[in-house]
């Protein structure tokens, strides 16, 4: 690492607030899009110490982060730990972060409602998308359990 400087409480890093007490990787796995094991990546590629507090890094230190995150193939980073791999419109092996992480989410979303796949019936209607049960779990409004009428009524309308 660099020359080091004092320590900041909380450290800007990707759009992302950063609470400087945490150690380098898991600070950086706080940033949505970027995991442990990216994080790990990034700190053996660019030679930062991943158990140093990240509020002690230097403004160079972030910068480099940034590009690697930015464009991670012109680092040495293998295409599988990308979080886009081929994506719909362009075709190119993309690793996104933050606000454009959620952004591509939606339009992929919505673009299944388009063309009603069966993923995208199951988002328009509320329902679990990727398999899971349904019949107990999942259940919105304030019905929690199943009732069963009860026996004496039933008794009474079969003799009346």
């Amino acid at each position: 690492m660099s020359v080091q400087q004092s320590f900041r409480q909380i450290i800007r890093v990707l759009e992302t607030d950063i609470d400087g007490s945490l150690p380098l990787i898991y600070g950086l796995a706080e940033v949505k899009g970027l995991g442990y094991t990216f994080s790990l990546a990034i700190t053996r590629i660019l030679g930062l110490d991943p158990n140093t507090r990240i509020g002690y890094l230097s403004d160079e230190d972030v910068r480099k982060i940034e590009a690697l995150v930015k464009n991670p193939s012109s680092y040495g980073l293998p295409s599988w730990m990308f979080n886009r791999r081929k994506d719909y419109a362009s075709g190119k092996y993309l690793h996104l972060v933050g606000a454009e992480l959620i952004y591509y989410v939606k339009e992929d979303i919505e673009r299944e409602k388009r063309v009603k796949s069966w993923r995208g019936v199951r988002h328009a209607l509320g329902l679990k998308v990727r398999g899971q049960r349904t019949r107990t779990t999942g259940r919105l409004g304030v019905t929690v359990g199943v009732r069963k009428k009860r026996q004496g009524q039933q008794q009474q309308s079969k003799q009346g």
